[in-house]
């Protein structure tokens, strides 16, 4: 599987102005791609193939007056700002034809010179290479020093270069990870867990482990306030309000690692820990619209799923995913009775059946445990397996009960 390897570039004074060079000869390219796409709808002509929009807008523009500083800037960078407007189309189609899952995507609009995230591509072709005292030799860049966190597992294939809001600049590299090497570095584990994902603690695991929530957002919320504050009394399109911006950005961007990193951690040490994890699938757009919008937007529990998600496809182990709809903080889950449902404040029930007392998260871990069919009887038979497929005469049912274990 491909992954992506992000270090932070240290580029000097005639490197960032190279890099914001081929950051706008970029933008201008993709916009002209768009506009020429616009403009053949509009006269009802078919679209322009994107051979004839490269020999158009790259090949030929640079040999005019107007566009003649195009020639200033890798030729690559360029080919690749063309692909995205191709791939920005392609994906607007198939939204509209349903072909493509998630959320109706709109059409490709015009870039603006005043957005804070600019971002250039190299491929092989470009020729960029790694020096070797360690510094990112590009083309007609230069070469940029890199802070290495880590050693690339194998040759990457491309790189990014990223400027974020916070005017920082990093490398992000495609990664082939080797299938042979993961493996060993994870071998299989026998343990399993199902994972409650809440705002009182983080996550709460069926072995009765709890995560505390960092509250990385809530912790900050005065200092962002304040920076906020001063943002918003400076003139606008005056240096003091620009600093002050990149202030507020930087404030945000040291949540928003800190979160990451958290994530990371957390998943890495469950995916190494287990052979398979069981997970409720959560609403969360549909959480994030009601009163605890800022603290689930805090949590992150989806960029959390997410990278259980590639981390266990990388590493053998099995992700099931539990119903929203299941009634885990309700089902009793040592006699198997519902309960009913509970408002949020009940931390704590009796089952009115057995008797045993739950913990409302640990009762749910172990009831998304269970509807994960990673929990196993006395015979090694799943105590909910999954759903099977009906016999012709059953149309309509949703499978046959499960056998009951051999005595």
């Amino acid at each position: 599987m491909q992954l992506r390897y992000s270090f932070r570039l240290y580029p000097d004074t005639p490197q960032r102005a190279a890099l914001a060079r081929a950051f706008g000869c970029a933008r201008v390219v993709f916009n002209d791609a768009v506009r020429a796409r616009e403009d053949a709808r509009t006269a009802g002509e078919a679209f322009p193939a994107a051979g004839e929009l490269s020999k158009r807008l790259i090949t030929e523009a640079k040999q005019t007056t107007e566009r003649a500083w195009l020639g200033e800037v890798s030729a690559v960078v360029l080919q690749q700002s063309l692909r995205d407007a191709e791939a920005a189309y392609r994906n607007f189609f198939a939204s509209l034809k349903g072909a493509r899952k998630g959320p109706k995507m709109g059409p490709p609009h015009f870039k603006s010179r005043k957005d804070n995230r600019q971002s250039i591509r190299f491929t092989a072709n470009a020729r960029w290479s790694v020096t070797k005292i360690g510094r990112l030799n590009l083309p007609k860049i230069g070469e940029v020093k890199v802070k290495w966190s880590r050693t690339l597992p194998t040759t990457p294939t491309s790189v990014t270069v990223v400027k974020d809001t916070a005017g920082r600049y990093f490398a992000s590299f495609v990664i082939d990870t080797d299938p042979a090497a993961d493996a060993a570095r994870m071998p299989e584990a026998d343990r399993s867990v199902g994972i409650d994902l809440g705002l009182t603690h983080f996550a709460v695991l069926s072995d009765g482990t709890k995560i505390d929530s960092p509250r990385f957002l809530r912790r900050a919320e005065k200092k962002l306030k304040k920076a906020q504050r001063e943002l918003s009394r400076k003139q606008k399109g005056s240096k003091n309000r620009e600093k002050a911006r990149l202030k507020v950005a930087r404030a945000h961007m040291k949540v928003t690692d800190a979160r990451r990193e958290f994530h990371h951690q957390l998943s890495t040490q469950l995916i190494r820990d287990n052979q398979a994890i069981g997970v409720e699938n959560l609403a969360v757009k549909a959480l994030a619209r009601t009163r605890l919008a800022k603290s689930v937007h805090d949590a992150g529990w989806s960029a959390f799923v997410t990278m259980l998600e590639y981390k266990a496809t990388r590493y053998g182990r099995s992700l099931v995913k539990v119903g929203r709809f299941e009634p885990t903080s309700q089902t009793c889950s040592a006699c198997g009775i519902q309960d009913g449902p509970k408002p949020l404040n009940v931390r704590e029930w009796t089952c009115a059946a057995c008797g045993a007392v739950h913990d409302r998260d640990h009762n749910a871990a172990i009831n998304i445990h269970t509807a994960a069919g990673l929990a196993v009887s006395a015979c090694g038979a799943p105590v909910r397996p999954g759903l099977v497929p009906a016999q012709r005469e059953e149309t309509g049912s949703h499978g046959r009960p499960p056998k009951p274990c051999a005595a």
